[in-house]
């Protein structure tokens, strides 16, 4: 199968070449320029939890600073490009701690993802997000909380960092973006953040009965995930997060995903961003259907995430990826090449044992014959994870065990095969964000925008009173939702396009107003003074 799959990446690369160089798809600039260490914003970080710290602030005692280093083409003559958000992998721990000779925004292949995109013509990020959670739990449902709030967490961040460009964009546009075209591009965990990030978006997501604890005793069950002290998805209220750059909008518009799971497929709804995904059905984290995520050192962490096949089927099914249609119908090599891998998986078995099913447009299986592998484009260099592990106080020897146990699943890993992944991934992915954000111009065929009826909440902040539009839909019903999830407020059978509330006698603070249209539900955030 490795022979396979390698054949088609050559030949992608091959016939990649003879095609006319296109900005945003091909590296059409020589070089680039990097700025490094750039704040976006600051929050409490549990990183230290395991040492009886609770919360230390980031850029403090040794956390990581929210930051970011930008990449953008060199000699760039566009005064508003594209903007794409690269999530490292990492597992949401620090390298070395997470048993792994990756886990940072500098790691060589994350590095090169974001010197590729600069090449095609974009503005990169590639941020810094908080890390840390607890493995080592009591509890299987803790364990999943944990790990749930690790990823929430850093969809926390990363919607900080969209704000900071969005404030940025109107203050001067200092880093020349066109804030209309903003990507994610998740590696590995990274991928779990950008999935999450479009389509986590309301309470009830995060109190599914698997992010639920029930005392065994009193039977009372408890929300492992607290938005009172965590604060919302949006990075908004919680007693232990900082509110960044407050008041601009953390709208994206296109998510691609290396290797990335989705905590619970019913997250998934239609409306929501365009997304593809390149994957190894042998990925034992992230499975690639769906299946329960487990660390050998920890055993069970969750049940029945999805990966890539999954979610790439349900998003095509919804109509959230109809825009990409010219891009699948067409012959590209990238394309070619995914189609042709994807017959291959067809009939196998990923790494939970799950039979894949039919070929499934908007992702690309990478099937490398190697057992357990999950990050093909992975690259490091055993003598510098051995320095980094010295650094943090390791044993010596430890983190040159670490890169000699990473090539168990990788034993051919080099600088070409990464090469060639990255390349593949990227040829992949970069004809479909062209297409996603309308940089091709073929409006007629469907708007790069997430679908959105117009939904008007204001004024807000309000103190008692307020007024909800929506264009071309019917208002159904509306229910006002506490931080916690409490119902403060309902009104049904409304069956007109605005309304008035009056009299909503609600305390200040951050509430969730969820209004029920003919073909979906739509939830808004509004403050009461």
């Amino acid at each position: 199968m490795k022979k396979i799959i390698l054949t088609f990446l050559s030949c992608a690369a091959i016939l990649g070449s003879s095609y006319a160089q296109q900005r945003y798809v091909d590296e059409v600039f020589m070089d680039f320029t990097v700025d490094n260490n750039i704040v976006y914003g600051s929050n409490l970080s549990v990183i230290g939890a395991t040492q009886g710290i609770a919360y230390i602030p980031t850029g403090t005692n040794g956390v990581p600073a929210l930051e970011f280093d930008l990449y953008q083409p060199d000699g760039d003559t566009e005064v508003e490009r594209p903007l794409v958000i690269v999530l490292h992998t990492g597992t949401f721990a620090p390298i070395i701690y997470n048993g792994n000779p990756t886990g940072m925004r500098q790691d060589v292949a994350t590095t090169a993802i974001c010197e590729s995109y600069a090449k095609r013509g974009y503005v990169v990020a590639n941020i810094e997000y908080r890390l840390g959670w607890n493995p080592g739990a009591a509890t299987q449902a803790e364990k999943g909380a944990s790990l749930m709030k690790a990823v929430y967490r850093a969809i926390q961040d990363t919607k900080s960092a969209v704000r900071f460009f969005r404030e940025d964009y109107e203050n001067g546009n200092t880093y020349g973006i066109d804030t209309s075209r903003i990507i994610l591009s998740g590696q590995g965990s990274g991928g779990w953040v950008a999935l999450g990030y479009a389509t986590v978006n309301k309470y009830a997501e995060i109190t599914l009965p698997k992010f639920l604890d029930v005392d065994p005793i009193t039977l009372v069950t408890t929300a492992l995930i607290d938005t009172t002290e965590i604060g919302d998805w949006d990075g908004y209220g919680g007693l232990y997060n900082t509110v960044n750059t407050p008041g601009y909008s953390n709208d994206v518009h296109m998510v691609c995903s290396m290797g990335g799971g989705m905590g619970d497929l019913s997250w998934l709804e239609a409306g929501e961003v365009p997304m593809c995904a390149v994957h190894c059905p042998t990925d034992p984290v992230a499975i690639y259907t769906s299946g329960n995520v487990s660390v050998p050192s920890a055993g069970l962490i969750t049940t029945e995430i999805s990966g890539s096949y999954d979610v790439m089927a349900k998003a095509n099914l919804l109509g959230n990826n109809d825009v990409l249609a010219p891009v699948n119908a067409g012959s590209d090599p990238y394309t070619i090449a995914a189609q042709a891998a994807s017959g291959i998986a067809n009939g196998m078995n990923d790494f939970g044992g799950t039979t894949i099913g039919a070929p499934v447009d908007n992702v690309f299986p990478y099937i490398t014959g190697n057992p357990g592998e999950s990050s093909p484009w992975d690259l490091w260099d055993a003598t510098f994870v051995e320095g980094v592990a010295q650094s943090l106080g390791f044993a010596p020897g430890t983190g040159t065990q670490i890169a000699a146990d990473g090539l168990l699943t990788n034993p051919d890993m080099g600088p070409t095969k990464s090469a060639a992944y990255i390349d593949s991934t990227l040829g992949y992915f970069c004809r479909r964000i062209i297409r996603a954000t309308n940089l091709d111009g073929l409006s007629s065929l469907g708007k790069a925008t997430v679908l959105d009826p117009l939904v008007e909440v204001y004024p807000n902040p309000t103190s008692n009173n307020l007024r909800i539009e929506v264009k071309d839909e019917l208002i159904l019903s509306i229910n006002i939702y506490a931080m916690n999830g409490t119902e403060v407020y309902s009104l049904e059978e409304i069956n007109q396009n605005s309304i008035e509330l009056n009299n909503l006698n609600l305390n200040s603070g951050i509430y969730h107003c969820t209004v029920e249209l003919d073909s979906q539900k739509i939830t808004k955030r509004i403050v009461i003074q």
